[in-house]
C-alpha cells in the first residue's frame, strides 16, 4: 500500500500528476481541486490510495489525509467505485460529504455527476453511522461558532445513528429545560442521550 508520496511534480494533466520520486515517475489520479494546488517543478506530497484491479494498479491522490480517508470509506458502500468516490470529492469538501449523509441531503449528494437519488439513499444509508464526527458551520470549519445549539445535538445524535426524527423529538425536550443561558453544546447532548435511552 503506497500511503503517500513526495517528490517533484514533472507534469500535470486534467485528471492526473506525475511526481517523480526517486526517480520512478508515478502517475496520480487526483480531483480538480487538487490538482489546482500543484506547480510543475515544485515538490509535493499528496496522500494516496492504491487501488488494484486485476488489469491495472491505479494510484489516488489528494491534499490530505482527511479526503483519502472518506475516499476509501466511500468505496464501501455498494455501488461505488473509486472514480466515483473521486467525483463527489470534486464536487464537495470532505466536511460537506459528511453533513450531507449525516443529514441525508439527498440533493446535495445528487450534484455529484453519476449519483441518481437512490445512489444518494444509499450512501447515507450505508454510510451514516460511520461517517465520522460532522464539523459545525456552514464554511465546514469545525468549531462551536456555527449552527444553532439544537442543530449541533440534532446532528450529533443522527451521527450517533438515531434517527431524524428521535433527534428532533430529544431537542425538543430539551429545549424545554434551557431556562436562561444556555448550557455547553456537550451538556445539552449527554441529556438528549439521556432521554433517548429511556426511549429505546
Amino acid at each position: 500500500m503506497i500511503a503517500s508520496v513526495r517528490g517533484t511534480v514533472t507534469a500535470t494533466g486534467p485528471d492526473q500528476a506525475v511526481i517523480e520520486v526517486g526517480g520512478v515517475g508515478l502517475a496520480v489520479h487526483c480531483a480538480p481541486g487538487t490538482l489546482a494546488d500543484l506547480r510543475v517543478g515544485q515538490t509535493a506530497r499528496l496522500a494516496t490510495s492504491l487501488v488494484v484491479r486485476e488489469d491495472s494498479l491505479t494510484l489516488y491522490g489528494f491534499a490530505d489525509d482527511d479526503a483519502k480517508a472518506l475516499f476509501e470509506l466511500l468505496q464501501t458502500a455498494s455501488g461505488v467505485g473509486p472514480r466515483l468516490a473521486q467525483a463527489v470529492l470534486a464536487v464537495h469538501t470532505p466536511d460537506a460529504v459528511r453533513k450531507a449523509i449525516a443529514n441525508a441531503d439527498v440533493a446535495a449528494l445528487t450534484r455529484v455527476p453519476g449519483i441518481g437519488k437512490k445512489g444518494a439513499e444509499r450512501l447515507v444509508l450505508e454510510l451514516r453511522d460511520r461517517i465520522g464526527p460532522v464539523a459545525i458551520g456552514a464554511d465546514g470549519a469545525g468549531g462551536v461558532t456555527g449552527g444553532s445549539w439544537p442543530e449541533q445535538v440534532r446532528q450529533a445524535l443522527v451521527g450517533l445513528g438515531w434517527t431524524a426524527g428521535q433527534a428532533d423529538q430529544a431537542v425538543a425536550a430539551v429545549a424545554e429545560t434551557v431556562d436562561g443561558e444556555t448550557p455547553p453544546v456537550p451538556v445539552l447532548l449527554r441529556q438528549a442521550i439521556r432521554l433517548l435511552g429511556r426511549t429505546r
